[in-house]
């Protein structure tokens, strides 16, 4: 599915392919500072102190989850003064993509780069050694996996849209919204290996942040007919 989002919607617009590789480096940069942090917390602590560590655990991702969004908020700033740009240079005074446009793409872009790094992570584990499940735990570890990355590609996607449209309108709230919904979503992987715990929750946060980013995007309901009847 974001293979042919990046192939349907971004693929034939050089532009957007531009904005789209931005967003990526941006969340990059972002989850390399993180683990940065991370890495020095652990390095100063005690390894044998099993408590602390998983506290460390917890703290490096609710400060990874904060630092992307931070690194959003810095990227919608920068598409700002480039679609400044774009409309000084451009003839008719207009800018060849909206600020709603950049929003999906970045949102792309972050949610590509997120599920790059969680596929090159599952890769790493699936060369062992060991056998998924031979312990008696789950042997669906790397199918939720799966779902579990595709998730958050769609829930970046149209994050995107609702942190842009917060910015661009100053409703706060909605940019809060989107924080809240990361820190809930990351923090529910730590039900692992009950993976109910982390796929439903995902998934039934990744319906209303769709649902809302349709609605904020110009969506309607009459629209949504028309697409599904296949009427223009």
């Amino acid at each position: 599915p974001a293979l042919g989002l990046f192939l349907f919607t971004i693929a034939r617009d050089p532009l957007r392919i531009i904005i789209l590789i931005a967003g990526a480096f941006f969340w990059l940069v972002s989850l390399l500072l993180s683990s940065l942090i991370w890495f020095i917390a652990v390095k100063a602590s005690d390894p044998r102190d099993q408590p602390l560590q998983k506290g460390l655990l917890i703290f490096g991702v609710m400060f990874s989850v904060l630092l992307q969004e931070a690194f959003r908020f810095l990227y919608y700033k920068l598409l700002r003064k480039a679609i400044e740009g774009l409309v000084a240079l451009s003839e008719d005074g207009c800018s060849p993509i909206s600020i709603q446009q950049m929003a999906y793409v970045a949102g792309v872009g972050f949610g590509l780069m997120s599920g790059a790094f969680s596929m090159i992570n599952l890769l790493a584990d699936a060369l062992g050694p060991g056998t998924v499940g031979i312990h008696g735990d789950s042997q669906l570890y790397f199918l939720t996996s799966a779902f579990m990355t595709m998730v958050l590609i769609f829930l970046h996607t149209f994050w995107g849209i609702l942190f842009f449209h917060g910015c661009e309108h100053r409703r706060w709230w909605e940019i809060t919204a989107v924080v809240v919904m990361h820190l809930a979503v990351s923090g529910s992987t730590f039900c692992n290996p009950l993976y109910v715990g982390s796929l439903v929750p995902s998934y039934l946060l990744m319906a209303a942040a769709a649902a809302w980013a349709y609605l904020l995007s110009g969506g309607s309901a009459q629209n949504l007919r028309r697409f599904l009847l296949c009427k223009s």
